[in-house]
């Protein structure tokens, strides 16, 4: 069947197998099944809406609203949501049910909800903290040591101004990599070593400027390589002729020219119509090792799944989900999972939790309506516990009282969100200007110009050039004139790596990564050789030649 979207007004289509996983994950609670009803709003609003509930890489300094101490947060110190620092959030010095309150059948659920968000403490950050060495700014991240601004990142090791990066060392300016180690300025990814400014690449080492390649050694400006060394432009050299390449890409002004280059020779070499392997019956991009998945993006072992983006474990059963993991039957849910377990309408909820609903920052419980920060609790609503009896009773009380104000059935609206639409992952992938997301309702955060230093210290071009002394002053960025610092362990790395300074701010080199990926869209065309029909995120008026997976292996391998 057709919809209109409620918010962007766009036409969206519901089918039968959508239909049957809103009946499969409807909740069962005293006997009774509370039937999920379709969705209003279309997949890109639903993601947005999702999105908007999380800020990963903008932190602030603010006090600890129980101890006073000086903390990091992701929550801006002018919030009216009271924060905790994590090592408090989760001591026994506060108890999450006093703030438990009966449910008001004469208001909206949402409205209750929020009074409750605003009441309950969060934590500062959202952090694997107990497992973390010297890591104090980052954030959706774990099991890090020696860290500096890496943010949806486990298991590294002197890393600094990365996203989504695991299990690598000696990393920086990375975007979704794994494996790798001494890497710069590399976006997807895997088992690199020692190389700067790839994409797309899997095994490489001392490479630079490459798309697409794998298991190449000290090749440089090329795409579609496979076991090759000593190649530039996709042309054989001889290792003194690459020696002579990379020593003329020492200074700032000579890798922006070389990335320029880069980029309109990429155009020249044809791209495969999406990223993935080992699939079946998969649309979507960056997939591997899935079956049965429509319209999903950076998942892995995904089966049976639906706009599920960001899956950094396994995934079951389900649908409309934005970074989640090792979970089955999750349903508009966000940054959820570790044993999750049929999770509806829920937030940032880790670690062996099952029967969740209209929940958020909830560990280790089961069978929660509405609650924000429980531990280790059964069978609670707006945080006061009942018995399973009485629960069971309630629940099917309070969806149908949501059913009458239209509130079952849709996720947290933008009005219960800790953030600005401008701080929020939403941002990323949806930008609006301040007119339009103040317009939607959205909240939004304007930076104090007043805080932006000019720029005084003049950066030279070269790395052999730059002084220590770099390290005390503030740099002011070159797009968007905030301030920001080359801290001594960025500088170390590169000298050793012999690459400029940046003249750029972590976030503005943070956007361009994210900008230079596919966006999360699917359009119909057809394979450039064979004219097979593909599903691929290259838009129709992309210049890139765009094939099948049978055609694009022909011409690779």
């Amino acid at each position: 069947m057709q919809q209109t979207c409620t918010q962007c007004q766009h036409p969206f289509v519901i089918d039968q197998s959508d239909l049957d996983f809103y009946d499969k994950v409807s909740p069962v609670i005293g006997g009774k099944k509370m039937q999920i009803p379709p969705p209003t709003q279309c997949p890109d609003c639903r993601q947005q809406r999702r999105a908007a509930q999380c800020n990963e890489i903008h932190l602030y300094k603010r006090k600890c609203d129980l101890t006073g101490k000086d903390i990091i947060s992701n929550i801006h110190p002018s919030s009216p949501y009271k924060v905790y620092d994590q090592e408090v959030w989760y001591s026994d010095k506060w108890d999450p049910l006093e703030y438990g309150r009966d449910f008001d059948f004469s208001r909206p659920f949402f409205e209750q909800y929020l009074e409750l968000s605003l009441a309950v403490p969060h934590m500062n950050l959202f952090t694997g903290y107990q497992y973390d060495e010297n890591c104090d700014y980052t954030n959706y991240s774990g099991k890090n040591k020696n860290c500096y601004l890496i943010f949806d990142s486990d298991e590294n090791r002197d890393c600094l101004y990365s996203y989504s990066l695991n299990g690598s060392r000696d990393c920086l300016d990375c975007f979704r990599v794994r494996g790798s180690e001494l890497c710069h300025g590399c976006i997807d990814c895997q088992q690199c070593y020692s190389s700067s400014f790839l994409q797309d690449c899997v095994n490489c080492t001392d490479c630079l400027f490459l798309k697409n390649c794998t298991s190449c050694r000290n090749c440089l400006m090329s795409s579609n390589l496979v076991n090759r060394e000593y190649v530039v432009e996709n042309r054989q050299v001889t290792k003194e002729e690459f020696d002579r390449f990379v020593l003329a890409l020492q200074s700032r002004s000579s890798i922006n020219a070389s990335q320029k280059h880069f980029e309109q020779r990429k155009l020249l070499y044809a791209q495969k119509y999406m990223h993935g392997w080992q699939n079946e019956n998969v649309t979507g991009d960056y997939i591997t090792q899935s079956k049965n998945v429509r319209h999903c993006f950076d998942g892995n072992q995904l089966w049976d799944c639906t706009n599920v983006y960001r899956a950094f474990l396994p995934v079951k059963d389900s649908m409309d989900c934005e970074a989640v993991g090792e979970g089955e039957q999750l349903y508009e849910c966000g940054v959820c999972g570790y044993n999750a377990n049929h999770l509806l309408f829920t937030s940032n909820c880790l670690d062996q939790i099952s029967d969740l609903l209209y929940s958020t920052f909830c560990l280790h419980s089961s069978h929660l309506f509405g609650c924000n920060g429980v531990r280790r609790k059964k069978f609670c609503i707006l945080n006061k516990q009942y018995s399973k009896e009485e629960y069971e009773r309630l629940v099917p009380k309070i969806i149908a009282h949501m059913q009458s104000t239209k509130e079952w059935g849709e996720f947290f609206p933008v009005t219960l969100s800790p953030f600005s639409y401008n701080e929020s992952t939403a941002f990323d992938h949806f930008p609006l200007t301040q007119e339009v997301a103040t317009a939607r309702g959205y909240q939004w955060r304007t930076d104090d110009e007043k805080e932006f230093l000019p720029q005084q210290y003049p950066i030279p071009d070269a790395i052999k050039d730059v002084a220590d002394d770099i390290s005390s002053h503030a740099l002011a960025c070159t797009s968007c004139r905030k301030n920001y610092k080359i801290i001594p362990q960025e500088l170390a790395f590169y000298r050793s790596r012999g690459l400029p300074v940046p003249d750029q701010c972590f976030f503005c080199r943070h956007r361009s990564r994210k900008e230079s990926r596919n966006p999360r869209k699917l359009w119909d065309r057809a394979c450039a050789t064979c004219r097979k029909p593909i599903q691929t995120s290259y838009a129709p008026d992309r210049k890139e030649k765009i094939l099948c997976e049978e055609c694009y292996l022909k011409e690779v391998y």
